[in-house]
């Protein structure tokens, strides 16, 4: 005879309660370096989402459930003329600025972008702000979504450092719907009870496969996902609001629990408390729009762009391209066979260092069809071979260097070659944050250029660039300041 099972209800499984806990203390965020970081990546970010609003792959997913829909004090999306329920303007937002694969990175045993996250948080403060307004009450400020978006990095990245939900099949915006779940949570008034059910939920929810990431089914939801990630958080959380019960064991249950039947039955596991770590050495995507396993080697091709043209070599002259890398860049980007759209490309290393080598640039353009389709870019990746460096991975794994180094050496038919171009950082890297921000900052004018007269393009910047006038704004201000 089975030994019956206990229904008596556990406590909240200890990862539950120490993220509940530390989203709690939020007047706890006091470092100048995080609310400064977070305030570069929060224009960074919105930047990315308008830069994607010139593309219709993206538009056409944005805007209601239902056409001609108008939510009084609603959450407007930055960039367009659209107020949505914070719900849909959290999908509408986090999908923008996850469009074009440019905004920041975390590397460790689990990647992902922590500013997926901004759509949530953005989207909530927003509508939780107007509606204040309309009641007569005091909107959240700026500061509140600065500290938001430290505790959503801090979430999203600790539970990475040493927890690879890839080997097991999920995607990483798992995480996106943790993180953005408990601080869109605690913005919405949770009480720690009702927190920690909203976490649980989040763990609980169905998790997309990573399916979508990988050849040969690479395909355009992973520009969606973490808005669908970022909007299913605010959904749960209202959810949480309502007093709806969690799952207190959601993680640790026998059988039917997360570690039992998604992670092999192995617990999580942590290197650090919880605190300002992620934010302060978050990687930002400067210079290219391109997964970040890729950035260095990028980097290198330009300079070997600039180094055949120097010695007057084509690249029809070259008969092999070695690429020293880290064991994450060949599971994640090495690719060989047809690419079928921009996704595949941003995805693919050899498509990422060819383009450089052949025109000296990478834009977001030159993965669409009318760039890919020049046969010079096919043959160069079919000279190219991805070689492990396990000195590159064991530092890609240091938590004192995070690097995220490529090298790349070309060989000529003749038999000659050129010198090995190694980069171990990539211009985003927080080791290169002086020379890596005013590139930052420009790139945001560039793509404030692309949507607003020159008027409200510096509007914005007056606030953006100064941090105390930034973190004192209201939000629902800030936010008119992006609307067209």
């Amino acid at each position: 005879m089975s030994a019956s099972i206990s229904s008596v209800r556990p406590a909240p499984d200890p990862v539950l309660v120490d993220i509940v806990d530390y989203v709690l203390n939020a007047g706890g965020i006091d470092s100048a370096l995080a609310l400064e970081t977070a305030r570069h990546c929060l224009i960074d970010t919105l930047g990315c989402g308008l830069e994607a609003l010139s593309y219709p792959a993206c538009t056409k997913l944005l805007g209601p459930i239902v056409p001609g829909t108008v939510v009084p004090n609603g959450a407007k999306v930055p960039g367009t003329s659209l107020q949505l329920d914070p719900v849909q303007a959290a999908f509408d937002i986090g999908a923008m600025i996850r469009w074009l694969d440019f905004n920041d990175t975390w590397l460790a045993a689990e990647w992902g972008h922590p500013s997926d996250n901004l759509g949530g948080i953005l989207a909530t403060a927003d509508w939780l702000s107007r509606t204040a307004i309309a009641a007569g009450k005091p909107p959240l400020a700026m500061r509140d979504v600065l500290i938001a978006m430290v505790q959503a990095h801090e979430i999203q990245g600790c539970l990475a450092l040493e927890n690879s939900f890839n080997q097991v099949g999920l995607d990483h915006v798992l995480l996106v719907k943790v993180a953005s779940t408990a601080v869109v949570g605690r913005l919405v008034g949770l009480t720690r009870d009702e927190l920690i059910d909203a976490v649980s939920l989040a763990f609980v929810d169905g998790h997309p496969l990573r399916t979508y990431r990988h050849a040969p089914n690479t395909g355009s939801r992973k520009s969606w996902a973490a808005g669908d990630a970022t909007s299913r958080a605010v959904r749960l959380a209202l959810i949480a609001k309502t007093g709806e019960m969690g799952y207190p064991s959601v993680l640790s249950a026998k059988t039917w629990g997360f570690y039992d039947v998604l992670f092999k039955g192995q617990p999580f596991r942590f290197q650090r408390p919880y605190g300002t770590y992620v934010m302060e050495n978050v990687l930002f995507k400067i210079a290219f729009p391109a997964e970040f396993h890729a950035q260095t080697a990028a980097e290198a091709a330009m300079q070997l762009h600039a180094q055949l043209a120097a010695a007057g070599r084509s690249t029809d002259d070259i008969a092999r391209i070695t690429i020293r890398t880290h064991e994450a860049a060949i599971r994640i980007i090495d690719k060989s066979g047809p690419l079928a759209n921009p996704a595949d490309r941003d995805h693919c290393i050899q498509y990422m260092v060819a383009v450089p080598l052949l025109f000296g640039r990478l834009t977001a353009a030159d993965y669409e069809d009318d760039v890919a389709r020049d046969p010079r870019i096919d043959a160069l990746r079919a000279k190219m071979v991805c070689v492990e460096d396990p000195q590159f991975t064991k530092d890609y794994h240091d938590p004192d260097k995070r690097s995220i180094a490529n090298a790349l050496t070309i060989e000529f038919a003749d038999g000659s070659t050129l010198a090995e171009v190694a980069v171990e950082y990539p211009i985003g890297h927080q080791r290169r944050r002086a020379d890596g921000i005013p590139l930052l900052i420009e790139k945001f004018r560039a793509n404030l250029a692309r949507r607003f007269p020159a008027k409200q393009q510096q509007a914005i910047l007056d606030v953006s660039l100064d941090q105390a006038k930034l973190e004192a704004m209201p939000v629902d201000e800030y936010v008119d300041l992006y609307v067209i």
